[in-house]
């Protein structure tokens, strides 16, 4: 029973350690996007870009995230094999709370992780690429493809192709930009 007596502060430190150890970190909440933000991969001023934008934060006490001029370029990074890994978070804009297309907003922000992306759209990013659309809401998300084409992906089944190759696998048909026009012509011909 002595032993034991002597032993039981040793195990007590050795079980709070372990618990401590499973607790995980509280991710830093996100940035208000500014006039400040600079696009990682094209060195531009992302807010003169449309569509969803990105940040990733390696670490909050550092200062600004790294900023993306669409969320399939976020998606992107954390693909990428050269990109850093330990990041602390991941938000992309959520287009359901979005005031529209051109002005994806400065605060609503979503977990990458835990968004709802519609791929393979008929709109476009601001640098006329193919986008990875995300929401917060499936319903959302279901709502946008119904409107705009696509189809909904969660962020672990978005294709890694769709990401890093021309976006096109998913929808090859339909390249309008979200501000030109669908044209068909009388016998429903798309010239679009």
């Amino acid at each position: 029973m002595k032993k034991f007596m002597m032993l039981a502060p040793f195990v007590s430190m050795l079980l709070m350690a372990g618990c401590e150890g499973e607790q995980k970190a509280v991710p830093p909440a996100p940035f208000a996007l500014n006039a400040e933000a600079i696009g990682r991969y094209c060195g531009m001023n992302i807010l003169e870009h449309a569509g969803p934008k990105g940040q990733v934060i390696l670490d909050a006490r550092v200062g600004e995230p790294f900023w993306f001029s669409s969320a399939r370029d976020t998606l992107a990074f954390t693909m990428l094999p050269e990109e850093p890994k330990d990041y602390a978070a991941v938000y992309v804009s959520d287009m359901g709370k979005a005031p529209s297309w051109e002005k994806p907003g400065e605060t609503n922000w979503i977990d990458a992780k835990s968004a709802f992306y519609v791929i393979g759209s008929a709109l476009r990013s601001g640098m006329g690429a193919s986008e990875t659309v995300p929401f917060s809401s499936r319903d959302a998300a279901l709502k946008f493809a119904v409107e705009n084409g696509g189809e909904v992906k969660s962020f672990e089944d978005v294709p890694r192709d769709y990401v890093l190759g021309d976006g096109e696998a998913e929808n090859p048909k339909d390249e309008r930009s979200a501000t030109e026009p669908h044209k068909q012509d009388t016998k429903g011909n798309d010239h679009g």
